[in-house]
């Protein structure tokens, strides 16, 4: 059971260009940032240098890009940097901008992506916390006919499907099914606008700093001569023939559904605000920043209801360690052994299972009427599993013994009964040092915990 770590990036680097909707100057810094900090923006043109945290519930608007705020401070257009960020697997950094919106570069993630690969990529000591999809999740928006489904899937995938009722993009799809792919088939897709779209934008007080070199703009619907030149004016670009439909940005399009692959990279940008990486696929039809930050702040609200996942266990599947292996490597006996089997192992974390039946011992008195596995040996079941961790390193480890020194942080979530099938997953603390080890355990029924704790334990030779 290989556990991957946490990472940051190995140094800082900076970026800079206009903002897409307020037209300043500005710089974003990305740094490293320490294990289990997540995504964290800083405005450091503020006093005090506020800091707003990259989660989908800090979202307050999502109207033609992302936008995170707390109480008054404000930071927008983070999808891009933010996807990148996500795709590349940085799971800790702290960004610093000196204004309240991201540079919008060339309208697309690349200059992001290149960046961190130049800088380079660290991998910290912290176990990554992904979120396992285990049951459909999904969120739909009956008057636009947005939907995103949350499937299933043995890592991170992705399809966008989308319909913009225009000849010229009606209907297109974009597939990511390998995150690594996202460098040179995502990445360089660019944001898009339609002109009929520019002038309501302008009036809102958005794209100031719009053009034709950060956006694909698609001009499809034919207006006069004189409302195209008005529009050309405000954007301080050169005049067009209003009667040319068409793609009408400088760089021409990198593949015939760019749009759709740059609503693929801006959902991946919209989901790094879950706060952990998801193993599972989204389909997503008619996406938009709205739906994606719903769709986001349900997942939220499902991971915080599953703080902590249950391993996957199937029956099927040949164990690690079967009971003869086990008995092999601990000292206890019927009726104390209480592993039957082990279905993962790492170097630091250990998955075990126990079947409890109506014939254990401790039944008959605890209690006959009510039957009740002791809290005690629940404790000892975890405990069992993580000295099956340890001592599987030893030579000879029949000639060794794991002893409690000290028990902490126990807590008994539900009682446990015959016909329960007990998940242990127990995770070393620290390394084993002078043959003292410290451990966390976790003990589940299907995917609730039942029961927790952490653990000292002192390997003994045996006499």
């Amino acid at each position: 059971m290989e556990t991957k770590k946490q990472k940051t990036l190995k140094g800082s680097f900076s970026l800079c260009g206009k903002g897409l909707h307020t037209g300043l100057s500005l710089t974003v810094t990305f740094n490293p940032a320490p294990e289990n900090t997540g995504y964290r923006i800083q405005r450091i043109d503020l006093d005090g240098e506020p800091i707003i945290d990259a989660k989908a519930e800090n979202v307050t608007d999502t109207q033609r890009g992302t936008v995170l705020a707390k109480g008054e401070v404000r930071v927008s257009t983070v999808e891009h940097g933010l996807a990148a960020l996500y795709a590349l697997g940085i799971d800790n950094c702290l960004i610093q901008v000196n204004g309240p919106e991201f540079p919008i570069l060339d309208g697309s993630a690349a200059m992001y992506v290149d960046k961190i690969l130049g800088v380079g990529i660290e991998e910290q000591n912290a176990p990554k916390d992904y979120y396992i999809i285990r049951k459909k999740i999904e969120v739909k928006d009956d008057e636009s006919g947005s939907c995103i489904t949350l499937l299933p899937d043995d890592e991170f995938s992705i399809t966008a499907m989308c319909n913009f009722e225009s000849k010229f993009i009606s209907s297109q799809f974009a597939t990511l099914d390998d995150i690594t792919l996202f460098k040179d088939e995502i990445a360089p897709a660019r944001t898009f606008v339609f002109v009929r779209d520019i002038e309501p934008l302008l009036k809102a007080n958005l794209i100031k700093g719009g053009d034709m070199d950060n956006a694909i703009v698609i001009y499809e619907r034919q207006i006069t001569q004189e409302q195209l030149d008005k529009l050309a004016d405000l954007l301080k670009v050169p005049h067009m023939d209003a009667t040319k439909l068409g793609y009408i940005q400088h760089k021409p399009l990198v593949w015939d559904n760019e749009c759709t692959r740059h609503k693929l990279l801006d959902i991946i940008g919209d989901m790094a605000l879950i706060g952990k990486p998801i193993k599972g696929r989204i389909i997503a039809t008619r996406p938009g920043h709205t739906i994606n930050n719903r769709f986001a702040r349900l997942v939220r609200k499902e991971i915080r209801k599953h703080e902590i996942q249950a391993p996957i266990y199937d029956p099927n599947e040949e164990p690690i360690m079967d009971n003869i292996r086990i008995r092999e490597l601990l000292p206890h006996r019927y009726p104390m052994q209480l592993v039957d089997k082990v279905i993962a192992l790492g170097p630091n974390s250990i998955v075990g299972i126990k079947n409890v039946t109506s014939n254990e011992p401790f039944f008959t008195g605890h209690f006959p009427q009510e039957p009740v596995m002791p809290g005690v040996l629940m404790v000892e079941a975890m405990a069992q599993c993580g000295g099956l961790l340890v001592l599987n390193t030893l030579e000879e480890p029949e000639r060794w013994s794991s002893y409690f020194m000290k028990i902490d942080d126990v807590k008994f979530r539900q009682k446990v009964v015959p016909g329960d099938t007990l998940l242990f997953r127990v995770e070393l603390l620290h390394p084993v040092r002078h043959g003292i080890s410290s451990m966390k355990g976790y003990m589940f029924v299907g995917d609730t915990v039942v029961a927790e704790a952490t653990f000292t334990a002192q390997i003994v030779k045996n006499k």
